[in-house]
């Protein structure tokens, strides 16, 4: 109960840690100028009496070397503040919590005035971008989950390219579509907010609405952060979408003939196979609320969308793959049903969980999702130019992955997810933190010699 507390009090959009930071700022400061006035008084008046003087010398504690010195007043300092502000805020609270007959910690409290009551359990985090995390998010957010979307901001093609160009924002696209696909009302806001003018001869010809949106917002709040979180006020999504990074990045590749592409948009391709990703300007800083978002996530699910082009450039971000890598979450890669033209041509499943643990790191994925619905899978027409992508059954763990066959393909369209299907697979994925109704084992497979253990 105390660590679950402490989870909740570190939560990002809770308003606590920028004023304990700057709490701890101003004690700082005033300590230091403390020890600047002591400093002085002892360097500029001398201490006639012996005994003054041995006082003077035990309480700066002249006797303990340094650095001791400094770690004896810290470490007792630290516990002193944090139990003393700990101790406050019950004895303040407490009182009121006792007249109001509200039983629940004050994290909750708090939790719940800044989130609405019920808080989910479980923190899911999804990171991509496409249609892919769009139509994940749509399967998520039919159960209880604290979801986030992390989402690329490297597409430069269509509505959003121009706006790139012209306002020197991130791509507002994925963002866009994540947070219709999260409305509440989908309905009838996707069909406003993803309404394109297609008028010839209009300056308005291929925009979005909703990228126009996002576009004024940013002018109006002055940040694309802010327009972002009040876009998902308007259509009262349920979670949160925020960029990977605020800033304005363009993705590039090298391919194995040793050319490169400058741009998202001529990288899928008909063209010579991807050697490697990358991004310009190199190492941008990731935008710290989506760090938090990952450090507390409970489940980290990586896809489903375009390999190198929605996935992977997250990955290539400052700080994200550490944040992966020290959050305590399973780590998910959602792979996609089908490969894709340019990008991923004859990728079996395990090429594709290969290329994702070349840019995470090997240790840092716990399970890949596989398709195991060969029916539907090779129901794709061979004139698409794709090949579907699935569990063959041989290989349990690849690389240290564990490999989940599951059938997670749409009945209607074989080249998409079924949100509600692949959803209910990633969830009961998820480290028991919560009340997660488990997946049913006939809907599961897990090639491990042993049962799949959710």
């Amino acid at each position: 109960m105390e660590l679950r507390s402490w989870r909740t009090w570190m939560r990002p959009g809770m308003l606590i840690k920028r004023w304990m930071i700057l709490a701890m700022a101003g004690i700082i400061v005033i300590s230091l100028g403390l020890a600047m006035g002591l400093t002085w008084a002892y360097r500029n008046y001398y201490w006639q009496l012996e005994s003054t003087s041995s006082a003077v010398r035990l309480i700066t504690l002249q006797f303990i070397p340094h650095p001791y010195r400094e770690f004896v007043l810290i470490v007792p300092g630290v516990a002193m503040l944090s139990y003393g502000l700990w101790r406050l805020g019950h004895a303040v609270i407490g009182p009121i919590l006792a007249l109001t007959s509200i039983h629940q910690p004050i994290s909750q409290i708090v939790a719940n005035h800044r989130f609405g009551p019920n808080m989910p359990d479980i923190n899911v985090v999804t990171i991509g971008g496409g249609t892919g995390l769009s139509h994940l998010l749509r399967g998520l957010k039919q159960h209880d989950l604290d979801i986030t979307a992390i989402v690329t901001v490297a597409d430069d093609g269509g509505s959003t390219g121009r706006i790139r160009r012209e306002y020197d924002i991130p791509a507002p696209g994925d963002i866009r579509n994540c947070i219709i696909a999260l409305a509440d009302d989908e309905s009838l806001v996707s069909q406003l907010f993803q309404y394109r003018f297609d008028r010839d001869g209009s300056d308005l010809k291929g925009h979005s609405l909703g990228n126009l949106f996002i576009t004024a917002l940013s002018q109006v709040t002055g940040s694309f952060e802010q327009a972002v979180l009040e876009f998902g006020k308007v259509v009262n999504i349920r979670g949160r979408v925020m960029p990977s990074t605020l800033a304005n990045i363009d993705l590039c590749a090298e391919l194995i003939d040793g050319t490169r592409l400058h741009g998202e948009s001529k990288i899928p391709n008909d063209q010579a196979p991807i050697k490697k990703v990358y991004l310009e300007p190199d190492n941008p800083a990731a935008y710290p609320p989506a760090l938090d978002a990952i450090i507390n996530a409970d489940l980290i699910i990586l896809g489903p969308g375009s390999l190198y082009t929605s996935v992977i450039p997250n990955l290539l971000v400052s700080g994200i793959v550490d944040a992966i890598r020290w959050s305590r979450g399973t780590t998910v890669y959602a792979c996609n049903v089908a490969t894709q033209i340019g990008e991923t041509d004859h990728f079996t499943a395990t090429d594709h969980i290969r290329a994702v643990v070349e840019y995470l790191g090997r240790g840092n994925l716990d399970y890949a999702v596989v398709n195991s619905n060969r029916a539907s899978a090779e129901a794709i027409k061979p004139e698409l130019g794709v090949q579907a992508v699935l569990d063959d059954g041989q290989i349990a763990i690849y690389d240290g992955v564990k490999i989940v066959g599951a059938d997670v393909i749409s009945d209607v369209n074989s080249l998409r997810h079924d949100p509600a299907k692949l959803s209910q697979v990633l969830v009961s994925l998820t480290r028991p933190t919560g009340s997660v109704t488990p997946l049913p084992v006939d809907r599961i497979e897990a090639r491990t010699g042993e049962p799949l253990k959710i």
